[in-house]
């Protein structure tokens, strides 16, 4: 790994200072790092705010690109390698109808199941290709549960590099597909996800290739961040007071989280508290939420993952335990649901909001109903739900459900009897 630093060509830009370990503090390089030599702890890009105005900042963001390089100078890429233009300010919509079934008068979907591959992962994506080619690789790479292999896919084609997806053999086709038509080399895997990872972690190591989610993980993980941006930007620069976010390796939950932070810090919003910040995960892979209903601090791998909830199956979650202090800190809950749960909720959004989400939204979904049926999201409390990825992908989840008719005569009588034996 020292050889790594040694010959890396460090690249810092805006208020980006460099690495920081999350467990000692040891300080490193901006390159392509995400293991403390230390102590073998997370690394974390680390900036220095303190010459930023934040009258200043607000106004540079508010006439920035409608996408999340609006926020440049909170991110740790140089802004003019954009991979992926028209990535992320995606639309936050009040649920009007889905809150009057739950009962919240305040509710608000942030839907990034619109972003160009279908999935909030073209945000971290963004910014993991945009600081690789600022680096100077010339091919990336991702291991993936689906979403994130589209993505990489995407963005490698609009940059023009070579891509490697490796994925487990078993998700779902559609999202195969949907990596395989930007021209990336599909490598399936006869293994889970963590089986996956362990691998790609070995060959990242070997063919010295960006790994969006591997080496470059520390620069990936800052795109989610975007989320809070906008999020609050969007309401009027405030923050939510609850809202609800699924898990999978911990990344996304913990990035909103840091999100949230930043903007009191810069003073961007008036507010000096965190929003409520729960958790969703699927009861066949929910390590995290058994970890919080215990009270553990430890989690528990998942070795064979049984859900529908195909990209939040990991685990053995990287921030799991990240996210319970996120969730302790924020007075938050970690919930899981299972695939009954799932499916009736994925219907009740697609029925009241005409939003199709993917199973990681009603995983969301049945967690924030839960809640509020619990009484633990007031009435009148602005929260939001993430909806990160779009059905389409996997229509197979629910295949079955809605039968259509048998066809009807071309004849006004016979639509009439059709009509009549609704």
């Amino acid at each position: 790994m020292t050889q790594l630093i040694e010959n890396a060509q460090e690249q810092t830009y805006g208020s980006v200072t460099g690495l920081r370990c999350k467990e000692c503090g040891a300080s490193y390089p901006a390159v392509a790092l995400y293991v403390c030599e230390a102590c073998f702890g997370p690394l974390e890009v680390h900036y220095d705010y303190s010459n930023l105005n934040s009258r200043q900042l607000k106004s540079e963001i508010e006439s920035g690109p409608k996408s999340l390089w609006r926020y440049a100078s909170l991110l740790p890429a140089q802004p003019f390698v954009r991979s992926l233009e028209g990535v992320g300010f995606t639309p936050l919509q009040r649920a009007y109808n889905l809150g009057e079934r739950l009962g919240l008068h305040e509710l608000y979907i942030k839907n990034d199941a619109v972003n160009p591959s279908h999935s909030f992962k073209d945000r971290p994506v963004a910014v993991a290709v945009a600081k690789a080619i600022e680096l100077g690789f010339d091919t990336i790479a991702c291991a993936s549960t689906g979403n994130l292999a589209g993505a990489v896919a995407a963005a490698g084609a609009r940059a023009g590099l070579k891509t490697y997806v490796f994925v487990p053999a078993n998700i779902e086709p559609g999202k195969i597909t949907a990596a395989a038509v930007y021209g990336a080399q599909i490598v399936p895997i006869n293994g889970t996800y963590d089986e996956v990872n362990r691998l790609a972690s070995q060959i990242a190591d070997e063919y010295g290739w960006a790994f969006t989610n591997i080496n470059m993980r520390p620069y990936y993980s800052e795109g989610s961040k975007t989320l809070a941006y906008e999020t609050a930007e969007q309401l009027g620069w405030r923050l939510p007071d609850h809202v609800v976010i699924p898990i999978a390796s911990g990344s996304l939950y913990t990035k909103i989280a840091k999100g949230f932070e930043e903007l009191i810090k810069l003073r961007l919003v008036q507010d000096e508290t965190l929003p409520v910040i729960s958790g969703a995960q699927p009861s066949g892979c929910g390590p995290v939420a058994a970890a919080f209903a215990g009270g553990y601090t430890e989690i528990k791998p998942v070795k064979q993952p049984t859900t529908i909830a195909h990209s939040l199956a990991i685990g053995s979650p990287a921030d799991g335990f990240y996210s319970l202090k996120v969730a302790q800190r924020t007075g938050g809950t970690i919930g899981q649901v299972n695939d009954e749960e799932i499916i009736d909720a994925i219907k009740l959004l697609a029925q009241t909001e005409g939003i199709f989400t993917e199973p990681a939204g009603g995983v969301t979904l049945a967690t924030l109903r839960n809640l509020a049926q619990a009484g633990k999201i007031g009435r009148d409390e602005v929260t939001v739900l993430y909806i990160t990825g779009n059905g389409l992908k996997t229509q197979n989840v629910i295949e079955g459900l809605f039968p259509i008719s048998a066809p009807v005569a071309p004849r006004l009588s016979a639509f009439e009897h059709w009509l009549e034996a609704r």
